[in-house]
């Protein structure tokens, strides 16, 4: 319809050349880089608190990048030396070109070699959406590694692929899974009109955040734009996605820490059914708070209520140590 309309416009995205301000934002912390041994990848973070505080490690969803965890870096600092990561492929960390350096033993390895690289053997791991499911995936594997998880808008992966084998509507809203198994066309149709979709996935009335919620910025926009809009900076991220069907069917496991997961009930792509079920996986204190007016974005979404939750439940658990 856009290119029978508007086929000057439909073809037309922009790579911006400059960063906006906001991500150079001294509040937020200090840009970092490590390089992983064995897969010798680079990887870029944003680091905010005092080095030698306990390690809070932030893993993005997708289509994000370090930024969505704005909020959480300025909130934490004063506690906790906060990491907030660009996954492989994202943003400014490497992006091998090959679908398989994309499967979720690769992604899981990643996340243990970076804490062993900033010095730590331990953290809080905070994961959202396919974050979130690489945070489940780092407490079933290393829990050594995992002294409390916290998970946004994602179940745990056994429930997730177990629900959506018998229940078509979610099975509808993960279509995209699908559709990112193509080659170059996905990545195409997030260029049409310059970034159209990308923009609708936190604007729009149907997938982005409510009227109630923290709106994004122009300038916040701008951010997502400016990374995403280089040249091949979508393939990585899609490529998390073409390599999952490797990976499944998931064996059952079981995470033995303490955990809270937190949900916004207007979520898009992900039914709130799932979030009950992951109750029975985590053979700890379990934590669920459901937010009814927040969407897929919650951290972003809504950003006070979300850190006054990870607050109560972290000190909720340091007094329960004490006990």
């Amino acid at each position: 319809w856009s290119i029978g309309r508007r086929p000057g416009e439909t073809f037309r995205w922009v790579v911006r050349e400059n960063p906006p301000a906001c991500l150079n934002d001294p509040s937020l912390g200090t840009h970092c880089y490590v390089r992983i041994k064995d897969s010798g990848l680079r990887f870029h973070y944003v680091a905010a608190g005092e080095r030698g505080k306990p390690l809070m490690l932030l893993l993005h969803g997708f289509p994000e990048f370090w930024y969505s965890w704005r909020h959480q870096l300025r909130e934490f600092k004063s506690e906790y030396r906060v990491v907030a990561l660009d996954l492989r492929g994202y943003g400014e960390t490497d992006a091998p070109s090959h679908k398989e350096n994309y499967k979720l033993d690769c992604l899981i390895t990643d996340i243990k070699d970076i804490l062993e690289s900033l010095g730590y053997n331990k953290c809080v791991l905070i994961g959202h959406d396919w974050g979130g499911m690489i945070a489940w995936l780092v407490a079933i594997c290393y829990p050594e590694m995992v002294t409390k998880l916290i998970v946004v808008n994602f179940p745990h992966p056994s429930v997730f692929t177990e629900y959506i084998l018998r229940h078509p509507s979610q099975l509808i809203k993960s279509g995209y899974y699908f559709f990112f198994q193509m080659p170059w066309f996905p990545e195409f149709m997030f260029t049409v009109n310059d970034f159209k979709v990308l923009k609708s996935l936190f604007t729009s009335q149907a997938t982005g955040i409510g009227r109630k919620g923290c709106r994004l910025t122009a300038e916040d926009i701008e951010a997502y734009l400016y990374v995403f809009s280089q040249p091949g900076a979508l393939t990585g991220p899609i490529n998390h996605y073409r390599s999952i069907f490797s990976c499944l069917p998931l064996q059952h496991h079981e995470v033995i820490m303490p955990t809270l997961l937190l949900w916004g009930e207007r979520d898009a792509f992900m039914e709130v059914e799932m979030a009950e079920m992951t109750r029975i996986y985590v053979k700890n204190h379990f934590r669920l708070t459901i937010l009814s007016e927040a969407s897929h974005w919650l951290q972003q979404d809504q950003p006070d209520i979300v850190n006054k939750l990870i607050w109560t439940f972290l000190k909720e658990e340091m007094t329960r140590k004490r006990e």
